[in-house]
């Protein structure tokens, strides 16, 4: 067997030989694209970007001829040192002795460039969804039996007496088989001529209803071909289902800078689970003192703004859960994007609908605390807001709670990366 690689190369550069340089440089590149991951941000991810590797990283084994044995050799010029000596440190440390040369040549850090595809592929490669008991959505899929037409072979189990009666109609009638209408019709015309005596009458009519009978016995009523049986086939289905419910805020207290982090992470997150997993459902819901759910368009364009409740928000995500996605059946995700702001009133009403119905229900609930960028004015500087002391009540190794902020666009990708990383987060 032959095994011909047609994908297309990237221009000047040839896939093969990429693919094996990035296995052999999977450390160090990872070690790049998590240094490159703090001053990233999310609307570069189209953009390609330059790994540097140490030239000591792509050093290649090779064999050379030994003179086997074990060897002693004195080298010529060596008045101080005998054999079993120890070698002391030059004084100074290690850089001493490294003084700059006029002369000479050496060689730089080996760089290339990562595409779009290859970094996402290694930033994505250790986070997954936390928790998903009811089995990994990427790797369990059962064969399902679908309905896919009709087949002339079977068992009587799956015979499908419709269409096989349907069929036979149309053999029947395209090739003429008598009815029983006209054979009755002329056994009818028979007795009449016999009544009569008109002989000839009577020859022709036996003769005719012979032919009659005999085209019946050669038509069937059922013919084999005529037999249809249900056909299945086996397709691949979820064993695993997942949603993930996005709420964020977008009232008053949340400026542009603010709503753009939030946008950022909810950007993240949906490009996330488009690329690990297959059957993910997304619900989009925005809220400022009531909530709705909207489709990503809106989620991501609309200027609406408004007061701030945040337990609207909790109790249209809980309504939707009861109506479409039974907790027995789906992996339920929630992730939120605040500035935190909120009625100390609703304290309450929060607390009350993530113990009573959402953390139950839900396998991971990231909270992502968005807040202005970092500032040397004292004044300016406030404690833990009012929707992160709320949660912070609801802490404990069993709740499936876990809480991050974030004040710049460059934080965004490392506080993506703790809250969905492979063995769980808690609150910091």
């Amino acid at each position: 067997m032959n095994i011909i690689d047609r994908r297309l190369n990237p221009k000047g550069k040839s896939l093969p030989n990429r693919q094996r340089l990035l296995r052999r440089l999977k450390t160090q590149v990872r070690k790049a694209v998590a240094q490159s991951i703090a001053g990233r941000r999310v609307t570069e991810i189209d953009a390609d970007r330059s790994v540097p590797v140490p030239m000591e990283g792509i050093g290649e084994p090779s064999f050379r001829k030994g003179m086997g044995g074990t060897r002693d050799m004195v080298w010529p010029g060596n008045q101080k040192f005998v054999k079993g000596d120890r070698v002391p440190r030059p004084p100074g440390g290690e850089a001493a002795g490294r003084d700059g040369a006029e002369s000479g040549e050496g060689e730089d850090d080996f760089t290339f460039t990562l595409s779009r595809e290859e970094f996402l592929d290694i930033f994505f490669e250790d986070l997954e969804l936390p928790d998903m008991v009811k089995r990994r959505l990427k790797q369990s899929t059962a064969s399902v039996p679908v309905r896919a037409g009709f087949s002339v072979s079977g068992g009587p189990q799956s015979l499908d007496v419709v269409r096989t009666m349907r069929n036979s109609m149309a053999r029947r009638l395209a090739l003429g088989r008598p009815r029983d209408e006209d054979l009755e019709e002329l056994e009818a015309m028979l007795a009449e001529a016999q009544a009569s005596g008109d002989r000839d009458a009577v020859v022709r009519l036996e003769a005719e209803i012979g032919r009659m009978r005999q085209r019946r016995l050669t038509i069937p009523w059922v013919d084999p071909v005529d037999v249809r049986y249900r056909r299945f086939e086996s397709r691949p289905h979820p064993v695993a289902q997942a949603v993930m419910f996005c709420l964020m805020d977008v009232s008053g207290s949340m400026n542009e800078h603010m709503k753009d982090l939030a946008k950022r992470f909810f950007m993240l997150l949906y490009l996330f689970l488009q690329r690990r997993y297959e059957a993910v459902e997304v619900v989009f819901i925005r809220h400022t003192h009531e909530a709705k759910e909207v489709d990503e368009d809106t989620f991501f364009t609309s200027r609406e703004t408004g007061g701030t409740v945040v337990s609207s928000a909790l109790e249209t995500a809980s309504r939707i859960m009861t109506e479409r996605f039974p907790v027995d059946s789906w992996n339920i995700y929630i992730a939120q994007a605040s500035d935190g702001d909120n009625l100390s009133s609703d304290a309450n009403r929060v607390l009350a609908e993530m113990t009573n119905r959402l953390l139950p229900a839900c396998q991971y609930f990231a909270y992502l605390e968005v807040g202005d960028p970092p500032s040397d004015n004292w004044e300016d500087r406030s404690g833990p807001s009012e929707l992160w002391r709320t949660y912070e009540s609801l802490l404990a190794e069993t709740v499936p709670l876990a809480m991050r902020r974030a004040n710049t666009a460059s934080e965004i990708f490392g506080v993506f990366r703790e809250l969905f990383a492979r063995n769980g987060v808690s609150s910091s």
